[in-house]
């Protein structure tokens, strides 16, 4: 009953897109992009899947089941992704993956962080290699009365 829910909502919510689409078409604000594929699952028991394809290139996918403990009950793990070309041409494509521990994306567009500096690595090493006796307290011995 439930999944009948679902489909039953993704296609009024799919009929209202397709409409407010049209109505764009007819007034030149847009073009009509057709859904060349759509598919939804789901079986009640937590497991799912879903996908789908535009007319435009836009397309997307995630499946999930209850496999995490969580603390209301299992918690669901998804994984999925989705592609898109972006106005300056770019494909854009993402995956990922959702459990308990977050969201974790990957894709070639993402940002990543600047290489650690070298002066950086070498005090790291440094400390990992002298490792302090005064448990991280700082002690400025004569500067402060030797009180910490």
């Amino acid at each position: 009953m439930t999944s009948m829910k679902i489909f039953a909502g993704c296609a009024l919510l799919l009929t209202v897109a397709a409409e407010h689409y049209h109505g764009y078409n007819n007034n030149n604000y847009g073009a009509h992009i057709p859904i060349l594929r759509y598919e939804n699952v789901n079986n009640g028991d937590g497991n799912y899947r879903y996908s789908y394809e535009t007319g435009n290139g836009i397309s997307a996918h995630e499946s999930g089941s209850p496999r995490a403990p969580g603390p209301e009950g299992p918690a669901v793990t998804a994984e999925g992704g989705y592609s898109y070309r972006a106005p300056d041409g770019q494909q854009i494509s993402l995956s990922y993956t959702a459990d308990e521990n977050g969201f974790h994306p990957t894709g070639s567009h993402i940002p990543t962080p600047p290489p650690i500096p070298e002066a950086i690595l070498r005090s790291l090493e440094f400390n990992r290699q002298h490792p302090s006796s005064d448990n991280g307290n700082y002690n400025s011995g004569r500067y402060n009365n030797g009180y910490y």
